[in-house]
């Protein structure tokens, strides 16, 4: 009788360990996420299930292209790109991205064609929300791939880096879609 409690004791314990851990890696480090709209087709699909990394940011700083997942309100997160860093200033004309000036080419959009041929209207930062002259400190500039169809910076303005969840770049469902998604 005895054996048997420590027996169930020993489960009820490495049972414990595991949903404490599990509970652990899901709030500090990993989290799962499931692309909600056609914001960024075609580099994501509605319904693709991603793996957020919760901690990248404390360890390193954001780059340019980056895929981010951010709190856009206390209900919602969205799923963006990183466009513009700290200390930036963004414009777009006629479809090119200037950064400080200088054209930079956006390899996940020169790779669309077709129907997912983006086209981004003229904007410069001045006169997104905020209407900074350079993105602040603590701040960066996001927008979806799918530039037509895409709630992102320049309607929300710029994301403070703690509204940042994470980056997320790997689909792990649908199985078909299994990848690791980037420039």
């Amino acid at each position: 009788m005895a054996k048997q409690k420590s027996e169930w004791f020993d489960w009820i314990k490495a049972l414990a360990v595991a949903f404490l851990l599990a509970f652990i890696i899901r709030m500090f480090f990993f989290a799962p996420i499931v692309v909600d709209g056609p914001s960024m087709l075609p580099t994501l699909q509605d319904k693709d299930q991603m793996i957020v990394n919760k901690f990248i940011y404390q360890i390193k700083e954001p780059d340019r292209f980056d895929i981010v997942v951010f709190h856009a309100s206390t209900q919602r997160d969205f799923i963006k790109r990183i466009i513009g860093l700290p200390g930036e200033h963004v414009a777009y004309e006629n479809n090119v991205l200037y950064i400080n000036g200088k054209a930079v080419e956006e390899p996940f959009i020169t790779k669309q064609n077709g129907l997912h041929q983006q086209q981004t209207n003229d904007f410069i930062l001045e006169h997104l929300p905020g209407e900074y002259g350079r993105i602040p400190e603590g701040y960066v500039l996001v927008l979806g791939d799918n530039r037509r169809n895409s709630t992102d910076s320049r309607m929300l303005g710029v994301v403070p880096m703690d509204e940042i969840v994470g980056k997320t770049n790997l689909i792990y469902w649908p199985l078909d879609r299994l990848q690791i998604v980037g420039e």
